[in-house]
């Protein structure tokens, strides 16, 4: 489905930018460039600013007009920041995200087009595409760079193509343990623990054993909710001995000053 998106730069100025676009597609999963009559193209600048994405621009295809760059799509979508005349539909990304993938996904093919820097999409250029697609940036300081337009938009389609595909859009990261480490502790290491615990919290007096005001049924419950495993066991159990021999150690600086 992705492949029958392109994202269209027409007139760009600064080379670095088409590779910052690249980048932003290539972020994303795009990998269809057009440039229409781009000022300075093929570019080490624009290479650099890829930043890996050098194959996007390898494969970018440069054509005259932006007639040329929409032959054979479907549906097409210009991005403006600027009040037009004549009122044009309007979309914000993340409903022209969601129109993009429904009709991409069913074989046609679409094109996300974006204009020079200094002034976008003249109005000639903006009455070829069906939608306009408005950035809803800060009203005081609207103007967005040309790379980063295109990232927002890269972001938006591939976040309804994930919902589309079924996807998740975060993946959890696992810490990387030994087998034996990530286990969850058992029982009898969890007793173990508890009595650790509470002879830890009498020693520094925390806790009164005359008066424990179910403070160890509240610990209990804190650390079944944690699920804790064997290595983390390990690190509490290291605390816990450590803070025994400190307070063991200001009892016995203690002693010597009162001899």
């Amino acid at each position: 489905m992705l492949q029958n998106i392109r994202v269209v730069l027409v007139n760009t100025s600064h080379p670095g930018n088409i590779g910052g676009a690249a980048r932003a597609m290539k972020n994303m999963g795009l990998s269809r460039l057009i440039l229409v009559d781009p000022l300075d193209f093929p570019s080490h600048e624009a290479v650099s600013r890829a930043s890996g994405a050098s194959d996007i621009l390898d494969n970018a295809q440069v054509v005259a007009t932006l007639e040329e760059a929409l032959v054979g799509c479907r549906l097409v979508l210009g991005t403006s920041a600027r009040d037009r005349r004549i009122p044009w539909p309007l979309m914000d990304p993340r409903e022209s995200a969601t129109a993009v993938c429904a009709e991409a996904s069913d074989g046609a093919e679409v094109a996300l087009v974006f204009g020079r820097e200094y002034a976008g999409l003249t109005n000639e250029e903006l009455q070829r595409c069906q939608f306009h697609v408005h950035i809803p940036t800060a009203p005081d300081f609207s103007s967005l760079n040309l790379a980063a337009a295109v990232q927002v938009l890269s972001y938006e389609v591939r976040m309804a193509w994930l919902a589309a595909q079924g996807q998740p859009s975060k993946v959890e990261k696992f810490e990387v343990t030994s087998v034996r480490s990530g286990q969850l502790a058992t029982a009898d290491e969890l007793e173990h623990f508890y009595g650790h615990l509470q002879n830890t919290l009498v020693e520094i007096g925390f806790l009164d054993p005359e008066k424990p005001r179910h403070l160890m049924a509240r610990l209990r419950r804190l650390f079944s909710r944690s699920a804790v495993n064997k290595s983390e066991m390990n690190i509490l159990r290291g605390i816990l001995t450590e803070t025994q021999n400190a307070a063991r150690g200001l009892v016995h600086k203690r002693g010597n000053k009162d001899v």
